[in-house]
């Protein structure tokens, strides 16, 4: 069984901005034509801009089918991708992230700032909670994720963090490598206790 049969689509965070690292940049156009060729649906936050924009275009270029979602505060001509086949605009960004997480099977977060870390850790907490057991994946590029990653760990050393809670994470690498383990992610049975909506 190959990836492409159990992740239909899967949401991508990352920044509005290219950084000036020259691999992430790369990276995130790269993960774009991966998802392309393995017939997974790209669900990201519509921008034409940054890293953003980088997966789409991989993704775009390489006959993928890219899902946009923006809020509507956002959607001006300087910001939107308007080569999208299919644009979602929503009232804000809480319901982006609802709709972003209703029509994905799996998340990855590439680097960014403070958006794509509220992006990332609201989708494990709501795993936590079990409000989904869908793979989280973080890919680690050129080691832009180091000091987060001993961050965490040192989270479970103190005892604040649960060391299953921690491995919801996964962590990759390379492209290939954070795709294996979402594909083999087995999720923990966790009782659902809270929706969404009480978020």
């Amino acid at each position: 069984m190959n990836v492409e049969n159990n992740l239909k689509s899967i949401a991508v965070f990352c920044a509005s901005s290219d950084g000036n690292n020259h691999k992430i940049i790369e990276t995130a156009y790269e993960l774009g034509i991966v998802l392309a060729k393995r017939k997974i649906n790209l669900v990201y936050g519509g921008s034409k801009l940054g890293l953003m924009g980088r997966v789409a275009a991989g993704s775009l270029e390489n006959s993928g089918h890219v899902i946009g979602v923006i809020p509507e505060f956002l959607k001006t001509k300087e910001v939107v991708h308007n080569e999208l086949r299919e644009l979602i605009t929503t009232k804000d960004m809480h319901e982006r992230k609802l709709k972003m997480h209703e029509l994905s099977e799996g998340f990855i977060a590439l680097p960014g700032g403070f958006g794509t870390f509220e992006e990332l850790f609201e989708i494990v907490t709501w795993s936590q909670l079990g409000l989904h057991q869908n793979p989280i994946g973080l890919l680690n590029i050129d080691g832009f994720y180091d000091d987060l990653i001993a961050m965490l760990k040192k989270m479970v050393r103190t005892g604040v963090l649960k060391k299953e809670n921690f491995d919801l994470l996964l962590i990759g690498e390379t492209i290939e490598e954070l795709l294996e383990k979402m594909h083999n992610f087995k999720p923990m049975p966790v009782a659902k206790w809270i929706n969404k909506e009480q978020t």
